[in-house]
């Protein structure tokens, strides 16, 4: 009995034993597990270590085998911290080594060498090689995303803030000559405010450029189409020349920004078969801006009934309101662009992953949603995003002061930039950024050049025709007289004056010369390109006019007196048909356009970006070159006209070849940011 008794404990101890056994094992496999999905150089030294263990018993070391011996191998009785009762294995398996050794038992031969290891050239070539790999996959991603009601939307979005830029760029021509009368610039100084905008747009774009790489594409053209707006609208208030040109310029600098930043938005999210026709068909915007320039200049300026003043030091004359109008588009502009999701190119360049995923899968969901299929899944888990380069900004925390250590960053980002920019001239795209800087300037110089020469060539060939009908008038006296209307387009020479009253006259393009003037009277007057040269004035008053010391050359005065003399330039005339033409050909010009962008937007893919720019040059150039010839009004309208829409073409097949030649990241430096050198 007892015997069989022993026998019976016996064999509950062994499957005990066994079951204990069963549950280690079972543990070491989930850890073995864990550990590989953890380090994987954790795992292979596990591996290494349960292939020996297999073959041999293993006892802790400074542990003896105090149990009692039995038939069984399988006892855990050896491992300190078991639990009779509950049977719950608690101690930690003693064959996976702490995160120190694993790494002291690295073997470096064969292994990937840490980021911390490699120099910044190294970096920058597996970065050069994840932004390739990235293409090929951002291109694929949007194939699946389609095109369809979210690419719509941003195309409108993004063509209403190219529309402003435009009417921006187009106000300078409309404005120069009313500007030029009311804020009295000579003709020596009107050139600067044809070419400040130019010159702001250059500076722009060198700037705003990097800044889109650093910030993103959304934060940049809100920041620049902003500045653009508000300093454009601040414009139209200023008095002086020199305020006005600061104002003009900074909206320059914010014109500049918008139009490389609209491109490579737009570009991000279009796959390559649909890029260059819908590139050509956002470029029409730049079109609609001219046209809506042009009509509220044709519809605003000349009406001068619309002006105001506040004393005679403040004048507020319907150009102005012709400027604040034309800022309308780029706060509506600003507004529309707040509700845009920022190009998840961008984030996937600056490694923010899930971002980026959120709005493509935005995109799909958008697109299939229009198309009737909201049950279609974005099937995209993990996109490539390039290795992350670390720029480090050293600042002196111990004894800079806070705008020292904002100059230093300041300093830093623009050195960034000026890095960035430097790129374009490196391996292997400085050529292509060579020939496209020589192509964008000619194609800009011709351009924006004709567009601020044409209304002062429109008002010289005026001018000409309005001589041709100079009444000249000499050698006569006239004594005890009134003069209360207009006078117009005439030359006194050698005239004589006495006891005359000129009342509520109106001087247009009228000169006095080699005249003399005795006990006359100056009431009321306002004048337009009148000058008196070599008179003599005697006795006489001067009440309420504009004339200005320039306006008297070589002139003397005996006995004369000035009373309530107007200051600055006055634009009175109502009947100023100068100017409805000027503006009314600027407006056909603009419309000359829409027929090559239709053409070039279908046939871009068709014909090819480089057929398409070359064969557009070289006509838009033939074109020009018969303005040399134009010896009438009409003439000149026509192969204004032409040239237009010759050259609209080259516009749109530099756009999108310019996009499709340099990465995300380069692409800001050399797109429409060039017009501004010109």
């Amino acid at each position: 009995m007892e015997d069989s008794y022993k026998d019976r404990t016996s064999l509950m101890k062994g499957a005990k034993d066994i079951a204990r056994e069963v549950k280690k094992q079972t543990v070491k496999k989930v850890n073995q597990a864990v550990d590989r999905a953890q380090d994987e150089y954790t795992q292979r030294s596990y591996s290494r270590f349960q292939d020996e263990e297999d073959d041999d018993d293993y006892y802790p070391a400074g542990e003896t085998y105090n149990g009692e011996a039995n038939d069984d191998e399988g006892s855990s009785e050896a491992t300190e911290g078991h639990d009779e009762d509950d049977e719950i294995y608690e101690g930690e398996y003693q064959g996976i080594p702490g995160m120190n050794q694993a790494k002291d038992s690295i073997v470096s031969v064969g292994q990937p060498k840490g980021d911390e290891y490699k120099d910044r050239q190294e970096l920058e070539s597996e970065r050069r090689a994840d932004e390739e790999e990235l293409a090929q996959q951002y291109e694929l991603i949007i194939q699946e995303c389609g095109h369809g009601r979210f690419q719509w939307a941003l195309f409108f979005v993004l063509g209403m803030a190219l529309m402003a830029d435009g009417v921006e760029v187009f106000v300078v021509g409309f404005v120069l000559p009313s500007a030029e009368t009311d804020l009295c610039i000579p003709n020596s100084g009107s050139g600067w405010l044809g070419s400040i905008v130019y010159l702001g747009m250059m500076v722009g774009a060198f700037f705003w450029g990097g800044l889109a790489d650093k910030v993103g594409r959304k934060q940049s053209l809100l920041i620049c189409m902003s500045v653009n707006g508000f300093f454009a609208f601040l414009s139209s208030f200023v008095q002086g020349y020199g305020f006005f040109l600061f104002c003009r310029l900074l909206s320059g600098f914010g014109i500049g920004g918008a139009i490389p930043t609209v491109f490579s938005y737009f570009a991000e999210v279009l796959a390559r078969e649909k890029r260059g026709e819908h590139l050509s068909w956002l470029c029409m915007f730049w079109m609609i801006g001219g046209i809506y320039a042009s009509a509220m200049a044709w519809a605003i300026i000349p009406h001068y009934g619309w002006s105001f003043s506040m004393g005679s030091a403040y004048q507020f004359h319907s150009w102005r309101v012709f400027v604040i109008v034309c800022a309308l588009p780029c706060v509506s502009s600003v507004v529309a662009l707040t509700f845009m999701p920022e190009s998840p190119r961008f984030l996937l360049e600056v490694g923010k992953h899930d971002e980026a995923w959120m709005i493509l899968k935005l995109i799909h969901d958008t697109n299939m949603r229009a198309r009737g299929q909201p049950e279609k899944v974005f099937t995209v888990n993990k996109i490539k995003t390039p290795k992350q380069i670390d720029e480090l900004i050293e600042i002196e925390s111990d004894t800079g002061t806070w705008y020292r250590r904002c100059f230093v960053r300041i300093r830093t980002e623009l050195y960034g930039i000026w890095l960035t920019f430097m790129r374009c001239f490196n391996y292997p795209v400085r050529d292509n950024t060579i020939k496209l800087t020589i192509v964008w300037f000619t194609l800009s110089f011709g351009y924006y050049g004709l567009s601020v020469w044409f209304p002062d060539v429109i008002k010289h060939l005026q001018s000409d025709e309005y001589a041709l009908l100079t009444r000249n008038v000499q050698r006569d006296k006239y004594a005890n007289f009134s003069i209360n209307f207009t006078m117009e387009n005439q030359i006194h020479t050698g005239m004589e004056y006495d006891n005359g009253r000129f009342i509520g006259v109106k001087f247009k393009s009228v000169t006095f010369k080699d005249s003399v003037f005795k006990s006359c009277t100056f009431e009321d007057v306002t004048s337009l390109n009148t000058y008196f040269k070599n008179c003599t004035f005697i006795d006489t008053v001067f009440d309420n006019t504009d004339f200005e010391p320039y306006k008297f050359i070589d002139s003397e005065f005996k006995n004369c007196s000035f009373f309530h003399n107007k200051t600055g330039c006055q634009i009175t005339f109502d009947d100023d048909y100068s100017a409805y033409w000027i503006y009314f050909v600027n407006f056909l010009g603009t419309l000359a356009v829409l027929p090559g962008n239709i053409v070039s937007a279908l046939l871009m893919d068709r014909i090819g970006r480089l057929t398409m720019l070359g064969g557009s040059m070289v006509l838009s150039g033939i074109s020009c070159f018969f303005l040399w010839f134009g010896t009438s009004e009409s003439m000149m309208i026509g192969m204004l006209c032409l040239y237009n829409g010759l050259t609209i073409s080259a516009w749109n097949s530099l756009d999108v070849v310019t996009v499709e030649l340099y990465p995300t990241d380069r692409r800001h430096r050399v797109l429409p940011c060039c017009p501004g050198w010109s």
